[in-house]
């Protein structure tokens, strides 16, 4: 059972969440509850409210720890300042980029965080919605778009909305999963809202690999998505083996130091430079 302490920090994450949303309504539909539910349970009226199931969905898309762990925080790594700054210059200026680069340097977090932070910038894993059908319905939910019924008419809504507000921004991370379908929706996606919208589409080194391969084979889609992405492959690590690792542990210095870990040492061959592992070994160091 979820107990009444973590539902009142569901219902603080999800006042604070509010700001990201044109309307309560709005708010509502993303988090898969209608507006009703959503008032009382901002009142305090939620023991009887809402299942246990849905205050479990509520914690997982909140990112809500159900432990008593002490909060993460963020380090601005090289890799964060990097990303937060690309996507804060896509939305202001509705652009387009693709990051191509090593896993576990916190490309994902940093996004996380930065649709956390800033109306109407969403982000989507593509590995939990590989098909064009659950990935545009995803991208209308997160938007309080209605995305059950038609598939026509939640495409043709959600470009609607895209269209009528200022600089949305819609993160893509684990692109490579995509089906093919999927990539040339994107495309079409991108044509019905261009100069109105921002897109920025992350990945590791499987996502270049996949796109120059398909370009090569002349395979429709591919070329045309490079070419609206930028034509670039962003990347933040520097090349050379020593520069490399220089950057790498210095990230996981910066994040170890943020969240208290002052004895670095043992951090550095347990994590192989991967800040993924890092949280999980902070979090050991500091029950222990």
């Amino acid at each position: 059972m979820i107990t009444s302490a973590t539902k009142e920090k569901i219902i603080a994450a999800i006042s604070t969440q509010r700001k990201l949303y044109s309307s309560e309504a709005k708010q509502a539909l993303a988090l898969g509850i209608n507006s009703a539910q959503l008032n009382r349970i901002k009142k305090g009226e939620f023991e009887t409210e809402l299942s246990n199931a849905n205050w479990i969905r509520l914690a997982r898309i909140l990112d809500i720890q159900f432990s008593d762990a002490p909060q993460w925080i963020t380090a601005k790594t090289p890799t964060y300042s990097f990303i937060y700054q690309q996507l804060s210059a896509c939305q202001a200026s509705s652009l387009s980029a693709m990051l191509c680069d090593l896993p576990g340097i916190g490309k994902t977090y940093t996004a996380r965080q930065y649709a956390q932070e800033n109306a109407n910038a969403v982000y989507l894993d593509c590995s939990q919605y590989k098909s064009k059908q659950k990935l545009i319905r995803a991208i209308a939910k997160e938007y309080g778009v209605t995305y059950t019924g038609r598939y026509n008419e939640v495409y043709n809504d959600l470009i609607y909305y895209l269209l009528s507000i200022p600089s949305p921004l819609i993160i893509l991370d684990e692109v490579g999963d995509l089906d093919y379908a999927a990539f040339l929706e994107l495309k079409a996606l991108w044509n019905a809202t261009d100069k109105c919208c921002a897109w920025y589409m992350m990945g590791a080194d499987g996502l270049r690999e996949k796109i120059e391969r398909n370009k090569h084979l002349n395979k429709v889609g591919y070329a045309e998505i490079f070419d609206r992405y930028g034509n670039k492959y962003q990347e933040v690590v520097p090349q050379g083996k020593e520069a490399r690792e220089e950057f790498l542990l210095k990230q996981v210095s910066q994040v170890a130091r943020a969240n208290g870990i002052q004895d670095i040492q043992k951090l550095y061959a347990r994590s192989g430079y991967s800040l993924r592992r890092v949280y999980i070994e902070v979090q050991k160091l500091k029950v222990a």
